[in-house]
């Protein structure tokens, strides 16, 4: 076996140049593969932080059935509470009580129909960016105070400003008649135009006596720390629900299906992208390899002239593949992990996303991800096609006769 692989080896730098240039290949595209799928992973995980973070949260404590009928009778008992349990349980500020209303806003000049919701002035900031996007007025600062922050497309809508008032319309718990006159304190501009058109949010404590909530409410928002450590949150979140209210804790998948689509669509491109580059280092290697199978033509005549089984002059023609691409491998993914993970570090950003960033409270750098899928999935994949790539040279050599062989030039 250790001949074998010094012939492999002794045979792999018979042609240095071409050699290198092969490996040189995939070297390239391993680092970019690397560099990619961390980078897609990273823009993954900024889209979903950045579209949960904006109001829906990586997870939500709802009545079981409210994410499908909405119905405003399906409540949480003492939702204040609750959320105050949960963040001395968690030790965790990154959680909200809130509740919410379909009601009809009117100004002097407009009425328009708009979703209400009753929020924590204080706890709201830690699991949503609305607080953070007011760009003219201020957010809401007392719990009962009779006061709405509105979304820009919908102050423009209503015709309104700071300190304008708009009436609210709409129905209670018990199905009674709720109104309720409040002064716009702020307006936000989230860039999600049907954020901007539909939503506004008033103190919770101010909710819950227009609409007659009782204390109750419909969603407690909990944010983890890492989207990688939600699931786990959402399973210790889970076992410390009050028993006999029928509560269940729902999962951003469950919250946003359809953000989960978008990315398994934007997978299913990429992964075409990279199946064509894998297909050029491939066909790369199979001329390289093609190409040494018929200059050695003769050579190999001779030795299967001499007893040696076509079938392992085809075993060392792909040992010599899985050295060439052994070698592309560790290298790219070496240098394509470095690169990334000090990119990671330091972040970089491109045109306009630091306008973009500050104008949508987003961060402004891009951070890829190095996990070990990342750092893997890409070279092993070309390795493997390469491997795939040096079957048609090692077949032929089965066809291949000695006399002819030997007569080749």
């Amino acid at each position: 076996m250790n001949l074998v692989l010094r012939l492999a080896w002794r045979n792999l730098w018979r042609q240095p140049r071409r050699t290198w240039l092969t490996t040189g290949a995939m070297v390239f595209s391993n680092v970019l593969l690397v560099f990619m799928i961390s980078l897609q992973f990273g823009m993954y995980r900024l889209m979903i932080e950045n579209s949960l973070k904006a109001f829906t949260g990586h997870m939500q404590v709802q009545a079981r059935g409210y994410i499908d009928d909405q119905k405003m009778r399906q409540t949480i008992p003492d939702v204040v509470a609750l959320a105050e349990h949960l963040r001395d349980k968690l030790d965790s500020d990154e959680v909200a009580a809130r509740a919410t209303a379909f009601a009809l806003a009117s100004s002097e000049e407009r009425s328009y129909g708009i979703a209400v919701f009753g929020v924590e002035p204080r706890f709201e900031p830690r699991v949503s960016s609305i607080p953070g996007l007011v760009g003219e007025g201020r957010y809401l600062q007392g719990d009962d105070a009779a006061e709405i922050v509105i979304g820009s497309v919908l102050a423009r809508n209503l015709r309104v400003g700071v300190g304008d008032e708009l009436t609210l319309l709409g129905s209670g718990r018990d199905g009674s008649f709720a109104a309720v006159v409040a002064t716009v304190a702020g307006v936000f501009d989230s860039g999600v135009a049907e954020l901007d058109r539909t939503i506004a949010e008033m103190p919770l404590g101010l909710f819950q006596d227009v609409f007659y909530m009782e204390g109750s409410g419909h969603q407690v928002v909990v944010n983890a720390q890492r989207l990688g450590q939600a699931a786990e949150l959402q399973s210790r979140v889970a076992a410390l629900l009050p028993e006999g209210q029928d509560l269940v804790v729902q999962d951003w998948d469950a919250l946003l299906p359809g953000l989960k689509q978008a990315i398994q669509a934007d997978i299913s491109s990429a992964v075409f992208m990279y199946g064509v580059l894998v297909i050029l280092v491939a066909f790369s290697v199979l001329n390289t390899q093609l190409m040494s199978v018929l200059e050695r033509t003769h050579e190999f005549g001779i030795v299967l002239a001499l007893g040696l089984k076509p079938g392992r002059l085809g075993r060392l023609v792909m040992l010599e593949t899985a050295m060439m691409g052994a070698i592309g491998l560790t290298i790219g993914a070496l240098v394509g992990g470095a690169l990334t993970a000090w990119l990671g570090m330091r972040g970089f950003t491109m045109p306009g996303m630091e306008e973009m960033g500050a104008k949508f409270n987003l961060p402004s750098r891009l951070h890829p991800e190095v996990t070990f899928a990342s750092l893997l999935s890409g070279p092993a994949v070309v390795f493997l096609f390469s491997l795939l790539a040096s079957v048609y040279p090692a077949l032929r050599l089965r066809r291949l006769q000695p006399v002819e062989a030997m007569r080749s030039a």
